[in-house]
């Protein structure tokens, strides 16, 4: 599961560095990072939901009520 702090732990997600962050017209927040595994994207909604794009093409999306989904680089999905 992605990391949501930058953190001096050793994996494809971190260290990451923050390449540009903004909010959208919506108030929704983004950034685009550099992670050890490539370039990645990540952002959070006012409604509490957030996803991240991995460098490794791996996603994460919860909906901010509970539910999220995790699919791995090699396209298998995980559901809570």
């Amino acid at each position: 599961m992605p990391s949501q702090s930058n953190s001096q732990s050793s994996s494809p997600y971190t260290p990451y560095k923050i390449i540009s962050s903004g909010t959208n017209s919506q108030g929704n927040k983004y950034d685009n990072r550099s992670q050890p595994c490539g370039k990645a994207y990540h952002y959070s909604n006012l409604d509490g939901s957030y996803f991240y794009r991995n460098g490794n093409n791996s996603t994460y999306y919860n909906n901010g009520q509970g539910s999220s989904t995790y699919t791995a680089p090699n396209g298998n999905v995980t559901k809570k």
